[in-house]
């Protein structure tokens, strides 16, 4: 399952503002320009995946306006998209959906606090935030990292796990054009993970690796 949201720049501005003490307003920002861009990622995205389905998470049901327009524009793009299937969920139900049963779902395509929320719980179906990957593509360039950022607050202690920071690698490495190196790693980590030796995984996968030896691991199973 892929989620595809928006960062915060055209698309989704927090604009907080404290009126009296006690009462704070919150202003949601929506444009066309990036709603349009977004799903227009998304769905280019399917096809070059030979994906399945794009499904939109929204909240139009009470922001009639900032998510109706979300809505609108990933209905226009989708048109040019015929042979990808396309459906919208309010994001409550989409939620409980993924609990049920996450394989009725593809491509996620969501505003950015909505995917903020949604990749954290999709991360918990997985294994955690140390098998999650994560990407910011943009038209000039692009960063790839873990979902779980740096985690300062186990640094130097040799029990994180490296497949996120691993497999991020492996999804920039597909993002230049460099698919055969990225398959060869891929193969490698799936190697272990399918092997589940307890000796070979860290802590968060239920296994008693450090850090250095789960990597050893996959350097060992690379062909």
């Amino acid at each position: 399952m892929v989620i595809i949201r928006e960062n915060t720049e055209g698309l989704y501005t927090g604009i907080e503002n404290e009126i009296i003490p006690g009462v704070v307003t919150s202003l949601k920002v929506a444009t066309e320009a990036a709603c349009t861009r977004i799903a227009q990622y998304a769905f280019d995205y399917a096809m070059q995946r030979h994906r399945r389905k794009v499904t939109v998470f929204h909240k139009a049901n009470i922001m009639k306006l900032t998510d109706g327009l979300f809505l609108n524009c990933a209905r226009k793009v989708h048109e040019r998209y015929p042979e990808v299937a396309y459906e919208e969920m309010i994001i409550d139900a989409g939620c409980m959906r993924l609990v049920q049963d996450p394989t009725r779902l593809d491509v996620l395509l969501m505003e950015n606090l909505y995917g903020d929320l949604v990749s954290d719980l999709c991360a918990g179906l997985v294994g955690g935030l140390g098998v999650v990957p994560g990407s910011n593509i943009g038209t000039d360039c692009a960063v790839f990292e873990p979902v779980h950022g740096s985690a300062p607050d186990i640094a130097g202690q040799r029990i994180a796990n490296p497949l996120a920071c691993i497999m991020s690698g492996v999804m920039m490495l597909n993002h230049i054009g460099q698919t055969t190196i990225a398959e060869r790693i891929k193969t490698a980590y799936n190697r272990v993970l399918a092997r589940a030796d307890r000796s070979e995984l860290t802590r968060d996968l239920g296994g008693t690796a450090s850090t250095e030896q789960f990597t050893q691991a996959i350097i060992r199973n690379l062909s």
